[in-house]
């Protein structure tokens, strides 16, 4: 990989390990990401949402590195916004602000723009997706779709060349999961996308299977997909996640 590729926006994790007390959630995990749509799929406390909080900088590892597109996202947390946004499952664990115009001018601000070209940069963002009028609406009237969405307008107004989603499509019904689908499919940024649906990323370029805080599988979507399918039918109830 070129050193320029790696500056637009790919990953690069070498010998990360991330813990929680006594549980060890990754293990000397070494990836560089760089395709255009990549999966993470595995079962319950495989890693998977560890390091998509690992790449979104929320949390720093306990050993190794992690950087995007050059930036150690953790310790620069001022460049990483401007290098990686993240879609989290619940758009209530994400929201802060009242409306929806202050939602989507907040992380402007932090870019550093006026408060008037913030709320300028909210409104275009809201004609670009035909939601004008939403500009002074309570984000508690609007459904849990419709959250989603401004949570979505929220990362593409910060143009990211990184976007994290963690299962973006649970609880949402097939028409709004379709139409979430539509808007992040046109995105031209980089999606990580954490899922435990293995059809949310079929047509994708690369799937990633961890398990136990490590890589067992790592390759094109079809052909990961189809030993993660064999391995969760082999494993039969007795190890399920209750």
């Amino acid at each position: 990989m070129t050193v320029q590729a790696v500056a637009d926006g790919s990953i690069e994790i070498i010998g990360v390990t991330c813990c929680f007390g006594s549980r060890v959630a990754l293990r000397d995990l070494t990836l560089t990401l760089s395709e255009r749509r990549i999966g993470i799929i595995g079962r319950n406390g495989s890693g998977k949402t560890t390091l998509a909080r690992l790449v979104a900088g929320l949390i720093a590892p306990d050993a190794g590195t992690l950087h995007v597109g050059g930036v150690d996202v953790h310790a620069d947390r001022k460049a990483a916004i401007r290098k990686v946004g993240i879609l989290f499952q619940n758009p209530d664990h994400q929201i802060i602000f009242p409306t929806v115009e202050e939602e989507l001018a907040f992380g402007l601000r932090q870019l550093g723009q006026t408060k008037s070209d913030a709320r300028k940069g909210a409104h275009a963002m809201l004609a670009r997706f035909g939601r004008e009028n939403w500009h002074d609406r309570s984000v508690d009237s609007l459904s849990q779709g419709q959250r989603h969405l401004v949570c979505l307008m929220a990362v593409l107004a910060m143009q990211p060349s990184v976007i994290l989603l963690d299962e973006p499509f649970s609880g949402l019904d097939i028409p709004t999961t379709r139409a979430l689908r539509g808007y992040l499919d046109s995105l031209p940024a980089m999606l990580v996308h954490v899922t435990h649906d293995p059809t949310a990323i079929s047509g994708y370029d690369r799937a990633i299977w961890l398990d136990d805080g490590r890589v067992a599988g790592d390759g094109p979507v079809a052909e990961v997909l189809e030993r993660y399918l064999a391995a969760m039918e082999g494993a039969g109830d007795a190890d399920a996640d209750l």
